[in-house]
């Protein structure tokens, strides 16, 4: 990539929303096994902290998506990055786990924009030959705070459950950046709104579409349901792993995923986005089948690698094409309800597998996020296929 597009203002400040946006849970999930003892919760209950997070974007997602590309990205972006700042650090202040739940509520409203507008405004400034390079190192970033965010995380809750969310804080200057850094094309808004709405629904009822959505719902209820909530608890139950260790497992899994997912442009070149997607599926099922049978902390880096190189080719391809497949008018809203759905995946994960698991032991949640991973490797097999372009 052009080294003036790495020195430019706008990706900087694109990067600082990613790493504002994976914040919410990355951090916190470490401290899981500290915030169940002390508040006398059981596993499921620990699950509702992403829940209550993600669950907001279901419904405010699409509904700020067309709000920004109604009234602009910024009008959005602001207000949202202070509410999510100001309710993360609310947290820490509280003891009562109801409170904790409604403020992880009003967090999550705040995040419910940054994970898609981010993607939107890669589309929005960048051509369509600079997208899948930038969508690819915007992945690497998002995984090294994923990556980073877990040891940091795991760290500060060593100091007491309540520390880690101190970094929503963060959110406060990204805000002041985007206010006063973004330099952006903003959608005119000329289109009446009906007819704006049709434009949209018109773009999204493609089967191609469609197909892209249930794969990235796919991708967040395994993510969200099967590793990030029920990994600490298994290193917990099974090998006694302290959250800093935890935090270091979790950190080498989104390090695979940043160091394959920063060279996404020279792989795609030689793998179209179709297969990458096909075997980033094949990925995630491996890893969920191997976890359960590992005995000793130190092997869990097989399945760990095996998820974060699946994560790395995935997550970019898919975000990269529903770009291709939008425009400007209506980018907004067309992430937006992706990101909708990535929401959905997020919070209905720990819950769906939660419930799976009550039909055996803690191993179960992994097994079924390993079959739902490999439906979906064999459901995109024979529905995702290659493009012209590709």
């Amino acid at each position: 990539m052009d080294k003036k597009v790495l020195k430019d203002r706008n990706l900087h400040i694109i990067f600082s929303i990613t790493l504002i946006a994976v914040m919410g849970v990355s951090s916190v999930t470490p401290a899981f096994p500290s915030i169940r003892e002390s508040l006398g919760l059981t596993n499921q209950q620990v699950g509702w902290l992403i829940t209550f997070f993600s669950g907001p974007g279901i419904i405010l997602t699409p509904l700020l998506g067309v709000l920004a590309d109604r009234f602009g990205r910024k009008t959005v972006l602001i207000p949202s990055l202070m509410l999510y700042s100001v309710a993360g650090f609310g947290c820490f202040f509280t003891q009562d786990f109801e409170m904790l739940l409604l403020l992880r509520f009003l967090q999550g409203s705040g995040a419910a924009a940054l994970g898609s507008l981010n993607i939107t405004l890669v589309g929005d400034i960048y051509p369509p030959n600079e997208r899948a390079k930038v969508m690819g190192i915007n992945a690497s970033v998002l995984s090294i705070g994923t990556a980073s965010y877990p040891a940091i995380g795991g760290a500060l809750s060593l100091l007491g459950w309540h520390y880690p969310f101190l970094l929503p804080l963060l959110g406060i200057p990204v805000a002041f950046g985007v206010m006063f850094g973004l330099d952006n094309p903003e959608p005119q808004s000329h289109r009446k709104f009906l007819t704006y709405m049709k434009a949209t629904l018109k773009s999204i009822n493609r089967p191609e579409v469609i197909v892209i959505f249930i794969a990235s719902f796919v991708v967040f209820i395994i993510l969200f349901g099967g590793f990030l909530t029920y990994f600490p608890l298994l290193m917990d139950e099974k090998f006694g792993s302290d959250s800093f260790i935890i935090g270091l497992l979790m950190t080498s899994m989104s390090g695979f995923t940043a160091i394959i997912s920063s060279q996404l442009g020279p792989i795609n070149k030689l793998i179209p986005e179709s297969r990458l997607i096909h075997f980033g599926f094949l990925g995630y099922a491996l890893s969920f089948a191997i976890i359960p049978l590992i005995e000793a902390p130190l092997w869990m880096l097989v399945p760990i690698a095996l998820f974060g190189i699946g994560h790395g080719i995935n997550f970019p391809s898919i975000q990269t094409r529903l770009t291709q497949l939008s425009s400007l008018e209506y980018r907004g809203a067309f992430m937006s309800l992706n990101g909708m759905v990535l929401r959905a995946g997020q919070a209905f994960g720990p819950p769906i597998v939660a419930w799976f698991s009550t039909f055996g032991t803690i191993n179960m949640a992994f097994w079924i996020s390993g079959g739902v991973a490999f439906i979906t490797f064999l459901f995109a097999l024979v529905f995702i296929k290659p493009y012209k372009h590709e």
